[in-house]
């Protein structure tokens, strides 16, 4: 088998029937699919027994969140590579086949993201560098909508998605092409994360292990961006991606910069709330960044089952 492809699913049927549909539609290599299902209260894991026999379902009475609804899957999965591919995604025929021959190129690359883009075409920027203090202090406290330049280094804004390889700190995990060999080596994900900063988290491990993390433009894939997420409120949102923000500082950086994020927190989600608040009552009109995880008043990343 080449690839075994895992997509955590949750109340998105619509999305995920076109994420299949992409899935099965590829050329050139061979696969085997796993859909774990997070307690969708929407139908869809009905519609997967009954349209898609050829996947292998995973359905939870409960929500596990990304991290560990993936490791469910990675532990049965057979391929030499393993994609985790959010629910709202559709790829290309020739995607996967583009992605494999890649990474036989680059034995030194150990997780790889391709070029995304939006259902308008336009590039979706999601290479970041890791996360450090000030970015992330200032996303806590929401400069970056009234100061949008002030992450331009975080989200690499310069960054060229025209070229066909770069190395990177980061991807995003709604594309997440993983080589056997490093799951063997580094492990699962960590289940500490229940959404967001889990694929950060992956990235800081692949490299730490010495290989490296890739990007490669030649290979493309349709982002819908965060669709699912906006099921949530900003509120819990927030208040999901902060707490895994921390966790990951926790882990990666010194203790002092931690506590430093702890005391912002409330902060962050005070605005939040109000922002909510006010939201329910009156359009909102505050100004928005260019899109990317953690610098919107909702993040832009895709919901992986609460997501």
């Amino acid at each position: 088998m080449d690839i075994s492809v895992v997509v955590v699913s949750w109340n998105g049927k619509e999305l995920l029937r076109r994420c299949l549909d992409s899935l099965f539609a590829s050329a050139g290599v061979s696969l085997d699919v796993f859909v774990v299902d997070n307690a969708s209260k929407d139908g869809t894991p009905e519609m997967v027994r009954r349209e898609y026999p050829q996947v292998t379902f995973i359905e939870n009475k409960e929500n596990f969140g990304f991290a560990r609804a993936n490791n469910q899957a990675i532990r049965q999965a057979h391929g030499e590579y393993i994609l985790l591919l959010n629910q709202d995604m559709r790829l290309h025929p020739d995607t996967l086949e583009i992605m494999a021959r890649n990474m036989r190129e680059r034995a030194e690359v150990g997780v790889a993201g391709c070029h995304l883009v939006s259902e308008k075409g336009e590039t979706v920027p999601h290479v970041r560098r890791f996360p450090a203090l000030r970015d992330q202090a200032a996303i806590l406290l929401k400069l970056p909508h009234f100061f949008p330049r002030v992450l331009d280094r975080y989200l690499m804004r310069d960054f060229n998605y025209a070229r066909d390889f770069a190395e990177v700190d980061s991807i995003r995990g709604s594309f997440f092409f993983l080589r056997r060999e490093v799951i063997q080596k580094i492990g699962l994900l960590d289940e500490r994360f229940f959404f967001w900063f889990e694929e950060v988290d992956y990235c800081q491990r692949v490299r730490c292990a010495g290989f490296k993390v890739g990007y490669f433009g030649n290979a493309e894939c349709v982002d819908y961006v965060g669709r699912s997420a906006k099921t949530l409120s900003r509120f819990k949102a927030q208040k999901i991606f902060t707490g895994s923000m921390l966790k990951y500082f926790r882990k990666w950086h010194p203790a002092w910069q931690w506590v430093i994020l702890v005391v912002l927190r409330p902060i962050g989600l005070v605005i939040m709330w109000l922002v909510d608040a006010i939201h329910s009552k009156l359009p909102l009109t505050l100004p928005s960044p260019p899109r990317g995880e953690g610098t919107p008043i909702v993040p832009s990343s895709p919901m992986r089952g609460e997501d």
